[in-house]
């Protein structure tokens, strides 16, 4: 569907449907995998969504002639979930992973010339493929490297299952590791920001720790970095639709559920504009403010927890040049308030000059601030990070904001997260901010979405589909 109209589609007679059905309350990548996963078992799905479009957080709009992405996205190779989505969804070869991690890394600090430093992966075992490019990381001393490595390696012997984890924070755990400020800017949080959404000193030990034992740690190529080289909104509203329609998920967008309750028959009634729908499952697949208004009485031994997890900004800056200034498709930057640039230029249908995208996360100070004082606050500092940028012509420059773009990753937030599994028979929750045990990432959204249906599917008494999961074996 794409008018937002109501479709009452004949979905009982669908070949595979048993007549048990489920409504999923959310169209994000947590509540698409979840209507996806359900539907793929044989059960009837009605997918709800109250914006005009799928993907959540993660989308795309029309600025003139140009597709802007809200936000750049990245994934790694270990995040099996997700690519387990985009192949379902027939968007593998759109969002291609390098074949080798290599991230530029810029400090302004540093004479011209003398700028870039790179964080690459050998085809060694873990930790050797890391070894040359620590060795000869330019932006840390030699002495701070060799404490990075000893560091890595107390890190690698934490125990995820260990709870105490979750109530310290990673700064602290650093310093006690013999890890400088410097060590911390140049390596620890040029990580650590981009992938939790808060500095070191924020950050649950126990959820970065998770972040660099999988993501660095675990496999050489666990970080490798893969990206969308087409709009958000062709991968996660165009494609996931397209999967939906063919698995028979009736998809409603621009309606809000007002209500979610059960009935006189011990199914479920959800209500909307004009319509109550029943079921036999809900799957409350949106953020944790407005699952917790929709909750009802008792699903939860204490849903005030879930408005006790905070959330955090991300601010993206979008700058189009008259000309080419970068020469790659993306980099890291240090010593300048400039976090992570990319090139989007050929996904946006940019035709002539150059469009940068800059991904500014953690930025509580920033995210309410005016487009004129950032104008003047980024551009010049581009200016400084691509000498290029100093000869071209400014076309255009706005933002996008995202106030709540993640939950807080803050020590003490994992017993906040809630499972899949309620109080309430046949309702489960989803979204990055469950207790998937990663941080707020489009992984997390789409592991939510697999825990909530695996869950649903046991209490409905259907199979999981074969193809379903198939990531497991490949994490």
């Amino acid at each position: 569907m794409t008018d937002g109209k109501r479709s009452e589609g004949p979905q009982a007679d669908i070949p595979g449907h048993t007549g048990r059905s489920a409504v999923v309350v959310g169209g994000g990548l947590a509540g698409v995998t979840a209507a996806l996963a359900l539907a793929d078992a044989g059960v009837r799905v009605t997918l709800l969504e109250s914006r005009p479009r799928l993907g959540g957080l993660a989308f795309s709009f029309q600025r003139g002639d140009l597709t802007v992405d809200n936000g750049q996205h990245v994934y790694l190779r270990c995040c099996t979930a997700y690519r387990w989505f985009l192949d379902r969804i027939g968007g593998t070869e759109l969002a291609p992973v390098q074949n080798r991690l290599d991230v530029p890394v810029l400090d302004l600090a540093r004479p011209e010339g003398r700028r870039l430093g790179r964080l690459r992966r050998d085809p060694l075992p873990v930790p050797l493929h890391l070894g040359r490019s620590l060795a000869s990381y330019p932006h840390l001393s030699l002495a701070e490297r060799a404490k990075v490595g000893r560091a890595a390696l107390a890190l690698k012997g934490l125990d995820l299952a260990d709870p105490t984890l979750d109530t310290q924070d990673f700064g602290g755990w650093l310093a006690a590791h013999g890890q400088s400020a410097r060590a911390v800017e140049a390596l620890w949080d040029l990580v650590g920001v981009a992938t939790l959404n808060a500095v070191a000193g924020d950050a649950s030990l126990g959820l970065a720790a998770m972040v660099f034992k999988t993501g660095l740690l675990s496999d050489p190529g666990a970080a490798d970095i893969g990206w969308a080289h087409v709009p958000l909104g062709e991968l996660h509203d165009r494609l996931a639709r397209k999967a939906l329609d063919s698995a028979g998920v009736r998809t409603e967008i621009r309606t809000r559920v007002t209500s979610v309750s059960t009935d006189e028959n011990g199914g479920w009634s959800v209500q909307v504009p004009g319509e109550t729908l029943r079921s036999d499952a809900v799957v409350l697949a949106v953020p944790q403010r407005e699952a917790h208004g929709l909750l009802p009485p008792g699903a939860l031994d204490d849903p005030d927890r879930l408005l006790r997890i905070g959330t955090a900004p991300i601010l993206n800056v979008h700058v189009i040049y008259d000309r080419t200034v970068l020469n790659r498709p993306f980099f890291a930057a240090l010593g300048t308030p400039v976090q992570w640039v990319f090139d989007r230029t050929h996904a946006s249908g940019l035709r002539t000059g150059q469009y940068l995208a800059l991904s500014q996360s953690a930025v509580q100070d920033e995210i309410d601030t005016p487009v004129a004082v950032l104008r003047e606050r980024y551009l010049p500092e581009l200016e400084r990070l691509l000498p290029g940028a100093r000869r071209a012509e400014v076309k255009d420059f706005f933002v996008t904001r995202e106030r709540t773009a993640t939950f807080a990753p803050t020590p003490g937030v994992g017993r906040l997260r809630p499972g899949a599994r309620t109080n309430a028979p046949g309702l489960w929750l989803a979204g990055a901010w469950t207790a998937t045990g990663w941080p707020a990432t489009m992984e997390s959204a789409v592991r939510s979405g697999v825990s909530a249906a695996d869950a649903a599917l046991s209490a409905l008494g259907r199979p999981r589909p074969s193809h379903l999961f198939a990531f497991e074996e490949a994490a």
